[in-house]
């Protein structure tokens, strides 16, 4: 029988309509629907927080404020030191999500973290090797670009699965909501987290790669004159010609008329995340080069990537940061 159940903290007294009791502190929650234990935790949790008023809107001041001047900075540093911030920036991609999936016990995502650490540290050794060997692009790119592949793929898998959850088509098969949902949100979630780290990591090979063979300086002249014959991004000779059919890979020419090869140029532009000319640094139309329709949502991938490693490199720091100074001002 329904009665009525007031909950007391401090004093106040809140009646949320469930059964009645002459010790509610003393009430198992056990015995209770799950309706009705939330309705319990949400009388405490009201209860608790009865005439803190003043103290959320300082809170929500703190973080409001914490946030803009964060923004700032980090525009700031990206602006003037952006090595040590892309640095700091890749550090943070590779370890913060670490924290809260070892702390929730995700095994799933631990196992595919490993395996990725493994293979990237290799890959990254492999490229800030001097001298370079001269397999060591090819297999840098082609690490890369299939890792850019395959999360592209498994996040609109992903986004396909949420959307198809949201217009109930996951009822077809008989599918529980929840669980078609964490599905795709999980999906969605590796997509993203592994095509903003690898593309992360992919710029500092790239980087490495190209200033140790010479043709290619981040700031100044590069350190090598580049021949008609040779690519300058992996610095081996190009042995087809513009005009020709490769068997492997064609020649791609660029405005400048520096010549490469195809995929070193791709890797260079998308994975790479260069929109410049290796040599001269003159800005190449990726429009151009990607002629073919199903590449160019690539492009506006890798700018969805770059838009979201904000929010997962640098939000739960500042979050992290807002709460220890509610934790030192006494504010809960």
């Amino acid at each position: 029988m329904a009665g009525v159940f007031e909950v007391e903290v401090d004093g106040v007294e809140h009646d949320h309509g469930l059964p009645h009791h002459d010790e509610p502190h003393q009430l198992d929650l056990s015995k209770l629907s799950p309706e009705e234990k939330w309705r319990v935790e949400h009388a405490r949790m009201h209860a608790k927080h009865e005439g803190h008023a003043a103290m959320h809107a300082e809170m929500v001041l703190i973080l409001i404020v914490t946030l803009v001047v964060a923004q700032l900075v980090l525009v700031q540093w990206k602006q003037r030191h952006s090595k040590s911030y892309n640095l700091v920036t890749l550090f943070q991609m590779w370890v913060v999500p670490l924290y809260f999936t070892t702390k929730l016990h995700w095994w799933r995502f631990l196992s595919t973290w490993f395996i990725f650490s493994v293979i990237t540290a290799y890959i990254s050794f492999r490229a800030t090797r001097k001298p370079l060997a001269c397999t060591t692009p090819r297999l840098v790119y082609k690490w890369f670009l299939l890792l850019y592949k395959i999360s592209y793929g498994t996040g609109i898998a992903g986004y396909t699965v949420v959307m198809f959850t949201l217009f109930g088509i996951n009822l077809i098969f008989r599918i529980k909501p929840e669980d078609a949902m964490d599905f795709g949100v999980s999906l969605l979630f590796y997509g993203l987290y592994y095509g903003v780290l690898g593309r992360d990591f992919a710029e500092m090979c790239a980087d490495f790669m190209a200033s140790t063979v010479g043709y290619y300086s981040a700031s100044g002249m590069p350190t090598k004159h580049l021949s008609d014959n040779i690519c300058a991004v992996c610095g081996q000779p190009i042995l087809v010609d513009v005009s020709e059919e490769g068997i492997i890979e064609n020649t791609y020419r660029l405005s400048c008329n520096h010549v490469f090869h195809e995929f070193c140029i791709r890797g260079w532009c998308i994975v790479g995340k260069k929109q410049m000319c290796p040599y001269c640094k003159e800005k190449v139309d990726l429009k151009r080069m990607f002629s073919n329709p199903w590449e160019r949502p690539h492009v506006m991938y890798g700018q969805l990537l770059d838009w979201l490693r904000y929010l997962v490199a640098w939000q739960p720091v500042i979050i992290g940061f807002v709460q220890g100074i509610n934790y030192v001002l006494g504010l809960e």
